[in-house]
């Protein structure tokens, strides 16, 4: 039987069978030694085959978030599979949001090919200075080409401005924890009573139906909700890939002298031109090095 994978509790998975039918599996042990370096083969958004009560086989994704495991550096965490869009929410205050952090999760999406919009929260409890900082950020990525929005999820400002761009889609919804997930999610599905979500921290991922009324195929879509991320060490990226998940720097890299360039020291280096003359934000090129780093680094990088 062929179904989705709509919540993972880290035991057990929740899987919406194609004839309508919830069924809560477990997943074979041979899963983890068929080179999937993952600490969960299997992740909400999977398409999978279901035999009585356990998950045989996982579907070819098209997409998917990964990041490396918290505990285990050598393996990743894949926070989402066959997404059609990430809103990554961030607030500038209470908890602030690094740009390392949202840089890291940008690069990541574009190595998968994952639309990401940002999501600023918590606008309504900014000073002045926080507000003009926000809109400093936004202009920085609105430049680079990302869709950016501001909104107050507690009092429901812009969120409905949100809306058209869910329809029909599968949305992973991710960010720091305390950056208002829940709040939103109650806003967008209106299902607070019915998912228990609210005031607390979500420990498990589940997708969760912006309309009770529709069928997986429906047209009102669907969001993953998934536990508040502290850090995000980049997984299984080559040096040299890294370069074009940053879409402003590879624009300047096609003119670098050398092929190989890696942007750090080599003459003839259009990024540091640009860097110099402020093409290149230097908060972004702060994260690329960091990730450059991550390949030398065998400790999983919280502080971002």
């Amino acid at each position: 039987m062929r179904g989705l994978v709509i919540k993972n509790t880290g035991s057990w998975y929740t899987v919406l069978m194609d004839d309508g039918q919830l069924f809560d599996c477990k997943v074979k042990g041979n899963f983890r030694i068929k080179g999937i370096r993952s600490t969960n083969p299997v992740a909400v958004g999977d398409r999978v085959m279901v035999d009585n009560g356990w998950i045989t086989e996982i579907e070819d994704r098209r997409n998917y978030i990964i990041r490396k495991s918290i505990n285990l550096s050598k393996q990743s965490h894949i926070i989402a599979a066959n997404v059609d869009l990430a809103l990554l929410v961030v607030t500038v205050n209470y908890p602030q949001t690094s740009t390392t952090f949202i840089d890291r999760f940008l690069a990541s999406a574009e190595a998968y090919r994952v639309p990401v919009v940002l999501v600023f929260n918590k606008t309504d409890l900014l000073n002045e200075e926080e507000r003009r900082y926000q809109k400093m950020l936004v202009t920085l990525y609105e430049t680079i080409g990302y869709d950016c929005r501001q909104i107050s999820a507690e009092k429901g400002d812009g969120v409905e401005d949100l809306r058209p761009l869910l329809e029909g889609k599968i949305t992973l919804l991710s960010g720091n924890s305390g950056v208002g997930k829940s709040t939103l999610i109650n806003h967008l599905a209106e299902i607070s009573d019915a998912h228990n979500t609210g005031q607390h921290t979500t420990t498990f991922s589940e997708m969760i139906s912006l309309s009770e009324t529709s069928g997986i195929s429906g047209e009102s879509g669907y969001l993953i909700d998934t536990p508040g991320i502290k850090g995000f060490g980049t997984f299984d990226m080559e040096p040299e890939e890294i370069t074009s998940y940053f879409k402003e720097i590879f624009r300047f890299a096609k003119d670098c002298r050398f092929s190989n360039c890696t942007h750090t020291h080599e003459p003839g280096c259009a990024v540091l031109r640009a860097l110099e003359d402020h093409y290149i934000a230097q908060s972004r090129y702060q994260s690329y090095l960091s990730m450059l780093n991550d390949k030398d680094d065998s400790k999983y990088r919280e502080a971002y």
